[in-house]
Order: C-alpha cells, then structure tokens, then sequence
C-alpha cells in the first residue's frame, strides 16, 4: 500500500478560528506565505509566535520516523501527488489528511488539483482503493471534516460516480498515531508541506521529518521566511 502524509494532519488549528484555512483557501502563491503574514499582524504580532495560540502543531508527527528505509517523497501540495501515483500504480493507498481530497464543488473538476488528486486517481485507476483518515484533533473541531463523518460522506458522495464511491473510506483516529500501517506494509510514502493550509512556524519540524525519512523532492517545499 501506498501512505500519504499531508502535514495539515499535524499543522492544524483551534476551535472557533475563523481565519484558519482548513475551512476553505485558494492554493496561490499569495496564500502560502502572504496571508499566514496578515494572520500574524491581525494579531498584532510580528513573528510566527503570534499564531502559536490558534495555529498549533499537534502530536504524533514525530512517530512517523518509524517509516524511515521506506521508499520517500516530499513535495509541495497534493497537486504533485500524482507523479508518485504513477511511480506505483495501482495500489490502496491511506491518506492521513484534513481534507478527504476526493472532489470539489468548485474549479475544473477533471484537473488534478490538491482538493480531488485521490479521487481521481480512483476514477482512472491509479489508485485501487483510498482511505482518508482524518487526524484525531478534529473530533473537538465541530465543522472539521473529521468530525462527523456521517456529515462529511453525505456532502462527498454525490460528486462520485458509484464504482468510486465503493471504493472509498472515510475514518478518524481514536489518537495521535491511531490507524497507521506496519512499516513493512507500505510500499512508499508521500509528504506533502500544503503551505497554505499550513502554519509556516511548523516548516522547521516539517524539514526535520523530511530529512529523517530520507525523502526525495518531486516539487521542492516553499522555503518560508522565518519571520513574518
């Protein structure tokens, strides 16, 4: 089986942040490094410390070493996710993910973009069977996708055709860690920076596990500043 690691799954946010991207951004060049700067001042900060607060780095990341001597890749959004697809097609694959990245309402629905790389690949057989499995801090998010995955598969659904739709599986972890696969059962693994969904605090950590997994670069990450 193929893992997908997107870091949204650790780079998260609090209850109540109305200015946090996991409800909804664009992927633009503006929203990787210029808005997380307006968040930062809106808190009348001048630093990445000024997120800390609504933006936390939640654990279980650090357990993910344990993938080390598996084939690796790092990349900068899930855009990209399909270059590795095609090193390995045809397999399941289990996304660990804030986004389930199954179809969106909006945009061209037959492009490859972050929002829908696995469902597509699902719908044109790269990809055999995907698993989303949200990360464990969404069950206090009320309106996170994670939270009510009866909610979240009722507004999915629809955008699938039914042979896609049997093929899917949506879950959360009970706890950090919770629902991963044994080392020896993962063919490779994806890391995926989503830099605007993803406090640029967290970059540092994001590199180390990088760099601790050995993984190679299909698009390199947005090297951000490390002051707002």
């Amino acid at each position: 089986m193929l893992l997908s690691i997107d870091w949204d799954a650790f780079s998260g946010t609090r209850e109540l942040v109305f200015d946090a991207p996991i409800w909804g951004t664009r992927d633009r060049d503006e929203d990787r490094l210029d808005a997380w700067m307006a968040r930062v001042h809106k808190r009348g900060g001048d630093s990445w410390a000024a997120l800390d607060g609504d933006f936390p780095l939640y654990p279980g990341w650090e357990a993910l070493r344990v993938y080390t001597g598996v084939p690796a890749f790092v990349t900068l959004s899930h855009a990209d996710a399909w270059t590795w697809l095609h090193r390995y097609p045809g397999l399941d694959v289990l996304n660990l993910d804030s986004h389930h990245d199954l179809a969106s309402r909006s945009g061209d629905p037959t492009r490859v973009r972050p929002g829908n790389w696995a469902g597509l690949g699902v719908a044109r057989g790269l990809i055999r069977t995907v698993t989303t499995l949200y990360p464990d801090w969404h069950a206090a998010l009320p309106v996170a996708e994670g939270f009510d995955l009866g909610r979240t598969r009722a507004e999915v659904w629809p955008l699938l055709s039914p042979d896609v739709q049997a093929r899917v599986t949506l879950t959360r972890q009970a706890h950090p860690g919770d629902g991963l696969p044994d080392p020896a059962g993962v063919t490779s693994l994806l890391l995926v920076q989503s830099p605007a969904w993803t406090n640029p605090a967290h970059d540092e950590a994001f590199q180390a596990l990088a760099d601790a997994l050995r993984a190679h670069p299909i698009v390199p990450p947005h090297p951000r500043i490390q002051r707002a």
